[in-house]
């Protein structure tokens, strides 16, 4: 099996590819490695899974059709997982523009080549923010997502509405994936447990926003991984072949008990900049895995204490710190 990766110098896609690389599967990557973090991490994450014999990289942007359209004829792909994103709730406040391109425009050449070229099974990545601020929890597949609260989130639901207008019409199997706050090793740079981490390290303020008494359905990123690898083969059989299903934790905890894990296995105390709640921020999210469990029997397997500790592991040996 042919496998096209989207985002294969991304958090998600350097993990998922370094799982499906473990099996006979080929696994074609693509990326544009923009300048959104640091591209020395991304560029990392690419030299390592260039150390894998089945692992074919482009550097190319999805805007580029022709180019997209081309990699997928020439490496005979089956199946395609859509990760590249324009990420982060914060950054869509200040640059809109970035999501529309990347995560509209890019979304709409995906779904383009997969209708073109017979694609089996088309998963893309969506995010628990479609829910909003909404107050039932947990947050179920059927909950209403028609008010997100960030320009991000709304490309997100457009990217799930934009997928099942093309199942509907040309019978392509999609389904989407609402990721719950993901962490782990190799992580990005813009999320809390980068951010905490280093600045802890190097004894600078952390801010809390919201006073830290943000809810999150802390996640994995192996629990991820697990839980989209499971999908590759699970395409629905309906006469609109389409799904949509939460990856989480189901289990949510204060950002201010996350904090104390990372102080913990630091051994040292953080000096806090409290702030306000920022604008596009939820303030809780508790995913419910009832319809995946069933689907797959996905399982998650690290709770935060050890996800933690797994990360800073890396963090030191990555960034050589005693």
């Amino acid at each position: 099996m042919n496998i096209l990766i989207t985002g294969s110098a991304g958090f998600i896609g350097y993990h998922l590819a370094l799982k499906i690389l473990k099996t006979k599967s080929n696994v074609i990557g693509i990326d544009n490695v923009n300048n959104y973090y640091d591209t020395n991490i991304k560029k990392n994450r690419i030299k390592k899974l260039k150390q894998h014999k089945k692992f074919f990289f482009y550097k190319i942007d999805l805007s580029e059709y022709k180019k997209l359209n081309n990699i997928i004829k020439k490496n005979n792909i089956n199946i395609i997982i859509h990760l590249a994103a324009q990420a982060g709730v914060r950054y869509s406040i200040d640059q809109p523009r970035a999501y529309f391109k990347s995560n509209l425009e890019g979304f709409f050449n995906v779904l383009e080549v997969s209708r073109h070229n017979k694609i089996k099974h088309l998963i893309y990545a969506s995010t628990s923010s479609v829910y909003g601020d909404s107050k039932k929890f947990p947050l179920n597949e059927k909950n209403t997502t028609d008010f997100p609260l960030s320009f991000y989130a709304a490309t997100k639901k457009s990217n799930e509405v934009m997928a099942h207008s093309y199942s509907y019409i040309y019978k392509l199997p999609c389904t989407g994936v609402r990721f719950f706050t993901v962490y782990g090793p190799f992580g990005r740079p813009d999320m809390a447990l980068f951010k905490f981490t280093k600045n802890i390290i190097n004894n600078k303020s952390i801010e809390l926003y919201n006073h830290g008494n943000h809810l999150r359905d802390f996640t994995y990123v192996d629990d991820i991984v697990d839980g989209i690898y499971l999908l590759i083969k699970k395409q629905s059989k309906k006469t609109i072949p389409y799904e949509i299903f939460n990856i989480g934790n189901g289990n949510p905890k204060k950002l201010l008990d996350y904090l104390k894990y990372i102080e913990k296995n630091l051994n040292k105390t953080s000096k806090i900049k409290n702030l306000p709640l920022q604008i596009g921020d939820i303030i809780k999210t508790h995913s419910n895995i009832n319809k995946i469990k069933k689907y797959t029997g996905y399982k998650p397997k690290t709770d935060i204490k050890t996800g933690i500790g797994k990360f800073i592991e890396w963090y030191k040996d990555y960034y050589k710190i005693n």
